[in-house]
């Protein structure tokens, strides 16, 4: 309660025609409250025309400071309606005293923009604040007769408060459910990340462990290939031999932790299953027409031989992109088209619109992710994104060289 700092209060969310409602209601409260606090102060309570004109005007100062700044305002109002009452000096025989009408809505409605922004315990305070303050009053300086308005104000004080309360609590509990869902999907997010990291490495453990038994069986034959090597490269040649199969023993178990961590992938379940190649695209051609799609696949460039991991990442993209048609897009037309060049390989698959309604698909969201992660590894690109007839584009270029163009 003693903090000067800005509380703007953020417009409705929804609908957005009324967003800025909950201003507009608050400057018809500013306007009101200095127009019908002037003839009241004057005429009704005999307070003469500058100190009436001058308490209005500060009283409806409070109610348009409570938008940005509810504190200060609420210690604005509480003094001028104690001045108010203590100045008040004609007949009020019958009138409502210490609260006036325009007083006590102008008062009420900074206590709800309080509430709704300061912590339970500052809007408590200035409940009891404004409900028992202005009580002191009549045992300093009272009129005769009048119609005590403290109970009113004291009810309708409570009411304004304990809604203001209310909403804030609302308002900070969605706020809290937001940042948590935040949260959940980052969360989410690096948990999908790094399972298709994991299945990645797995795919491409049996790259490498071929290389390296590759490396350990040349360095063990080598030998036998010139007549009476010297003791050096036959050391040497052990060594190398040596390294690899220890290299390849690593690999394994680094292999095992990654399976060990997703024992019902089927994938991490059948470790001698052999890697898919673009030898092998014609099979997945066929099961997505089996699907209902219509598929056609064009070859462009001289073909060369492809690292395994090209051949293998080229293979997961097109399928990648194929599952999605199949969810995404039943029953339209995909074209997969391969260009070998020099520097690499290109891949592009597109697709028409559905021809069919689309029905909710539970996907775990790992196709893109996958396809990135595989373009990146390699040093290679990806483009993805809709198309101008409604269809979606898929497009990857695969470095086979160390270069990217």
């Amino acid at each position: 309660m003693w903090t000067f700092a800005a509380m703007p209060l953020p417009p409705l969310s929804k609908p957005r025609r009324l967003r800025w409602l909950p201003h507009v209601v608050v400057a018809w409260i500013t306007f009101g409250t200095v127009a019908g606090n002037i003839g009241q102060l004057v005429q009704r309570y005999g307070i003469g025309h500058e100190i009436g004109f001058a308490l209005a005007l500060a009283q409806g100062v409070a109610v348009g400071l409570a938008l940005w700044r509810p504190v200060p305002a609420w210690w604005l109002s509480l003094p001028v309606s104690a001045v108010t009452a203590l100045c008040t000096t004609g007949p009020v025989e019958d009138s409502p005293w210490p609260w006036g009408p325009a007083n006590l809505i102008s008062h009420a409605t900074i206590l709800l923009l309080l509430a709704l922004r300061v912590p339970t315990g500052g809007a408590v305070t200035a409940l009891l604040l404004s409900a028992g303050l202005l009580p002191v009053l009549q045992d300093v300086r009272s009129p005769a007769v009048y119609d005590n308005t403290m109970p009113l104000a004291a009810a309708i004080f409570g009411v304004v408060t304990l809604i203001g309360i209310a909403l804030r609590g609302r308002r900070d509990a969605r706020t809290r459910l937001v940042e948590q869902e935040t949260l959940t999907a980052e969360e989410r997010g690096r948990r999908t990340l790094l399972e298709e990291r994991g299945r990645i490495a797995r795919e491409l453990h049996d790259v490498v462990a071929h290389h390296m038994s590759v490396i350990s069986i040349q360095a063990q034959v080598a030998p036998h290939l010139v007549k009476d090597p010297p003791d050096e490269l036959k050391e040497n040649l052990e060594g190398i031999r040596q390294n690899a199969l220890e290299a390849l023993t690593e690999l394994r178990r680094v292999l095992g932790v990654l399976r060990s961590e997703n024992p019902d992938d089927p994938e991490a379940a059948a470790p001698q299953a052999p890697l898919p190649t673009l030898d092998r695209l014609t099979g997945l051609v066929d099961n997505a027409r089996a699907a209902g799609l219509t598929v056609d696949c064009a070859t462009t460039g001289e073909r060369r031989p492809l690292p395994p991991g090209v051949d293998l990442s080229a293979y997961r993209i097109v399928q990648e992109a194929l599952s999605n048609a199949i969810r995404h897009a039943p029953g339209s037309n995909v074209h997969i088209a391969l260009t070998h060049t020099r520097p690499g390989l290109r891949v592009r698959i597109t697709n028409t619109s559905p021809r069919t309604a689309i029905s909710p698909s539970p996907g775990a969201g790992h196709g893109l992710l996958g396809m990135r992660e595989r373009t990146a590894m390699l040093g290679g690109d990806l483009t993805t994104g809709p198309t101008s007839d409604g269809g979606y584009e898929v497009s990857a270029f695969l470095p086979t060289n160390g270069e990217n163009t």
